[in-house]
């Protein structure tokens, strides 16, 4: 006989997890089913373990590179990586927040089922494990069932020699030369913590540059310029087109710009994007509507072509980031329960963990004229211009502030530069609520902070920047549409 829920929820990730602690919190009788992780591919083998990974990298380049000039005298030879440590390490996190997931729904009384789910009818979903087939059924179903690495031609994925990100999470052995295809933020930040740990990375890259599309162009062009710093040989306008077993590694061949060159490395990683997870749990089955590009189709409720069956995170729509997924849980919960939400956020921050960190919230200068805005106040202010930047050595960047010319509202901020991703959240605040450029550059912000470097830009963007030398107001006039005050 089927068990009985108000909702049950498909996955328990980000999104799914969070969906089902809310629903549970309202007074609705929940169940999360989940097949693999409880936390999903964020906690087990992506937003979580390569932060790990990515710390862990970026204290190595820094006990390399900075602690000497800090007056750190290192033991004679170079610093051993015990990879099979650091696995071990990084696993410890994963294990200790997928774990704090379970008592969350615990201690919520969401009903957790493990095993793989299928729709039987719009109504009816089979949870299949080791001991059996069981049903249950809703009133109100959430999917919430991720997102998988593409895959490209001649380049399966086995995790021996071809590697998604999730084997790439997962060496127990540090190679000395990978191949990344893919210069997007999941390929840059593999290839950059590998770097920093000392391996001879290679990024190859079909656009003509990195991070295309993902980033201000002003950001990319810092982190550009640390990747060649690193060491990390960044190849544009080139295709991988074939490998083949070498030794006990791989021999890649590529297409630059028309010419072929042959690669040899330990390993390839492949990250060119992930796909939506529509072809599961048989949604087409039961009418749900996807798009061409594998997005199940919703409205502003996140509810689907079949009413009483909602889809969130990564399967739904772009961008396909944790905190939107988990932002949207919250909302489907509410709307069950039958709270007046939609999805009106005005910006979703993101983050590319790179060396140094990439922060966006609102729109670029291109995208702000292309909305309308033609008239700009673009501020500029350098972290080599901020005390707590200096004292910690970490001074690559800057923080970018754009805001309309006529009312001084603030349209988008982008920052690189140490701490970017703590920083982020004070704009998309801002930007949430139609603050003006003079409402950052008037709060009193402490010092020495990295901080400071909010209001500086603010202030940048007003023509008054206080620790940066600026052009005079009407030599910046010149030039226009807009005010600019790059320093």
């Amino acid at each position: 006989m089927a068990q009985k829920f108000d909702v049950v929820v498909v996955g328990a990730g980000p999104g799914g997890y969070v969906a089902a602690i809310r629903c549970a919190q309202l007074g609705l009788s929940t169940a999360v089913v989940e097949r693999e992780w409880m936390g999903g591919v964020c906690l087990n083998v992506g937003c979580i373990p390569s932060k790990a990974l990515i710390t862990a990298g970026h204290f190595l380049d820094r006990l390399r590179n900075d602690a000497p000039e800090m007056g750190f005298k290192l033991p004679k030879g170079e610093v051993a990586v015990d990879m099979a440590q650091m696995q071990k390490w990084k696993r410890g996190v994963c294990d200790r927040m997928a774990g704090g997931v379970e008592q969350l729904l615990k201690g919520n009384g969401v009903t957790v089922l493990r095993g793989e789910a299928t729709f039987k009818t719009a109504q009816e979903l089979g949870v299949k494990s080791s001991s059996g087939e069981e049903s249950v059924t809703a009133k109100n179903f959430i999917i919430a069932t991720g997102s998988r690495p593409i895959e490209i031609p001649g380049f399966a994925f086995d995790e021996k020699l071809v590697l998604s990100s999730t084997g790439a999470l997962a060496l127990a052995d540090l190679p000395k030369k990978l191949v990344v295809i893919g210069g997007g933020y999941i390929g840059l930040e593999l290839g950059s913590m590998y770097a920093h740990l000392g391996v001879e990375v290679t990024v190859v890259e079909a656009g003509k540059g990195v991070l295309q599309g993902a980033a201000d162009p002003d950001c990319v062009q810092v982190v550009a310029r640390k990747l060649k710093k690193t060491g990390v040989e960044v190849l544009t306008e080139a295709k991988a087109k074939s490998w083949k077993k070498s030794g006990s590694g791989v021999e890649v061949v590529v297409d630059v710009k028309g010419a072929a060159r042959a690669i040899k490395a330990d390993k390839v990683v492949v990250t060119v994007g992930r796909k939506p997870n529509s072809d599961q749990a048989n949604l087409k089955g039961i009418g749900l509507q996807v798009d061409e590009r594998g997005f199940v189709k919703t409205d502003a409720r996140r509810r689907t072509s079949v009413p009483h069956i909602f889809a969130i995170g990564d399967v739904a729509c772009q961008p396909m980031l944790a905190h939107k997924a988990s932002h949207e849980g919250v909302l489907v919960a509410e709307v069950i329960a039958g709270k007046n939400r939609a999805y009106d956020a005005k910006t979703v921050p993101a983050v590319i963990f790179v060396d140094p960190e990439i922060a966006s919230a609102g729109m670029t200068e291109e995208e702000a004229k292309a909305a309308g805005h033609t008239d700009l106040k673009v501020g500029k202010f350098p972290f080599a211009a901020n005390g707590r930047a200096v004292s910690m050595m970490e001074t690559d960047g800057f923080v970018k502030m754009i805001a309309d010319a006529k009312t001084d509202v603030v349209l988008g901020i982008h920052i690189v530069g140490p701490e970017a991703s703590n920083l982020i959240s004070e704009a998309a605040l801002a930007i949430e609520m139609g603050a003006r450029l003079q409402d950052i550059a008037l709060t009193i912000h402490p010092h020495p902070t990295l901080g400071e470097t909010m209001m500086e830009a603010a202030e940048a963007a007003l023509g008054h920047a206080i620790h940066v030398i600026q052009k005079p107001l009407a030599a910046r006039k010149e030039g226009a549409p807009g005010l600019r005050a790059d320093a």
